[in-house]
């Protein structure tokens, strides 16, 4: 616009001498900005490395500017007029063409570009919150709250109660446990996303009620739970009580067959690996997909996909007499 119309803008860009100068400043600055969109955000901004995403941004764009500033010298070099004919300074005035020049836009346009960015991102994620609230996600959990389920209620109540004569102790521990599994149903588990470490709890009181309608001696029970993080992480309640009521619910019983569950769970820092295994009598195969207990793995499968995205990866397959469930969840 300051040189003249569109003819004499496309002249200047495509046949003039100074256009070497023009395609050092394409070039370099869009590579800073994908570089920074692409690498620098994801690798530090995202996971909160501030000072090292703030430092790296700042090297990209002097480099960047000095990348360019030689793009000046550049096209003197291939051009038979002088520096001072082409570009109105001496060839000395570096400085005046580094910070004057070029530096504010390649700012301007690392800013430019990281803004769309940022507001891409903003968008998606009120989007993926609309979608969580359009899908009734709080009311779900509700539901599964109050359902863990009745079948898991009372056959835990009647449970308890045929053990107090047998065994006292082991009566009260189990009722202890019993009511803070309903304590954190009711009263801890409100949010979107709970500490990690009263999940892990809340699965090991399950656990051990369970285990008291089950016959050990003809049901191999092994359940390893690791936990090896450091910081404190957090997780969506009740994403993983399912597939072990599904596991307790469909195990067979007979003699006619090893019968066991089988669960390994794992988490650090970084994810978490879930791996349970259980077996089932050849008659139960076709409704194992259809806990009608619970939510069912189709509905945990939705809100897996609605909270975690591309973040976790849902395995199940029931193959001969064996069901078995991998999840593995990135924070």
């Amino acid at each position: 616009m300051n040189i003249g119309g569109f003819r004499e803008v496309t002249d200047y860009f495509l046949y003039s001498d100074a256009s070497i100068k023009f395609y050092f400043y394409l070039v370099f600055q869009t590579l800073g900005v994908y570089f920074n969109l692409y690498y620098l955000i994801p690798k530090f901004l995202i996971v909160g490395r501030y000072y090292a995403y703030v430092s790296a941004v700042i090297t990209t764009i002097l480099f960047c500017t000095l990348c360019i500033t030689l793009g000046y010298y550049v096209a003197d070099l291939f051009s038979e007029k002088s520096f001072i004919e082409l570009f109105g300074v001496e060839t000395d005035q570096w400085r005046k063409i580094f910070f004057i020049w070029v530096l504010p836009t390649s700012v301007a346009v690392m800013t430019l570009g990281m803004s769309v960015k940022l507001g891409k991102n903003w968008l998606e994620a009120e989007k993926r919150k609309r979608k969580l609230e359009k899908e009734n996600l709080e009311t779900e959990l509700k539901y599964l709250k109050s359902q863990i389920n009745p079948h898991f209620l009372f056959n835990t109540i009647n449970s308890i109660f045929a053990l107090i004569p047998k065994n006292p102790d082991l009566a009260s521990e189990s009722l202890a446990n019993f009511s803070e599994m309903l304590r954190y149903q009711l009263y801890e588990c409100n949010d979107e996303k709970i500490p990690l470490d009263k999940e892990l709890q809340f699965i090991e009181n399950f656990i051990d009620l369970e285990k008291l309608r089950l016959d050990e001696q003809h049901t191999q029970l092994v359940f390893n739970i690791n936990d090896n993080t450091v910081k404190k992480q957090f997780i969506a309640p009740f994403i993983l009580i399912p597939f072990l009521e599904n596991a307790f619910k469909h195990v067979s019983k007979g003699k006619e067959q090893p019968n066991f569950i089988r669960m390994d769970l794992e988490v650090d820092d970084k994810k978490l690996n879930l791996h349970i295994e259980n077996s089932f009598s050849k008659n139960q195969k076709n409704s194992l997909n259809t806990d009608q207990g619970g939510i069912g793995l189709k509905n945990v499968k939705r809100r897996l996909n609605l909270i975690y995205g591309a973040g976790h990866r849902l395995q199940y397959d029931a193959k001969d007499t064996k069901f078995s469930v991998i999840l593995n969840i990135t924070w």
